[in-house]
């Protein structure tokens, strides 16, 4: 089964962490990501509704597993065998959760791209 030539694309594309976005990892490797509330709507937000400064992100298994690979040399296909070998068939379709996952990311400013 051939990918399609944008998503051999998409997973050609290097994800970096963006700076200073905060982020910690508990004892069983499952990561948080501490977002920022920024910008005038957050701030009213923050004042009238009481919503939080930090929004806290945690991902599921998988992304905890992969974000602490991204090193801003590996291409999102570089990760794959690392998940294969971690997580076996429950990794699997690879490639297409990799790709939705970085989507993801990307689509809430919680990556770059070098």
């Amino acid at each position: 089964m051939g990918r399609s030539k944008q998503e051999e694309n998409y997973l050609e594309r290097i994800p970096m962490h963006p700076e200073g976005l905060a982020w910690s990892a508990d004892e069983n490797g499952m990561v948080t990501l501490d977002i920022e509330n920024k910008g005038a709507m957050n701030r009213i937000a923050q004042k009238l509704l009481k919503k939080p400064e930090v929004s806290h992100i945690h991902l599921d298994e998988i992304g905890s597993f992969v974000w602490p690979l991204i090193d801003g040399e590996k291409t999102i296909a570089d990760f794959a065998p690392f998940m294969e070998e971690h997580f076996g068939e429950k990794a699997e379709p690879t490639y297409e959760r990799l790709a939705k996952f970085f989507q993801i990311l990307e689509s809430y400013k919680f990556i770059i791209w070098k």
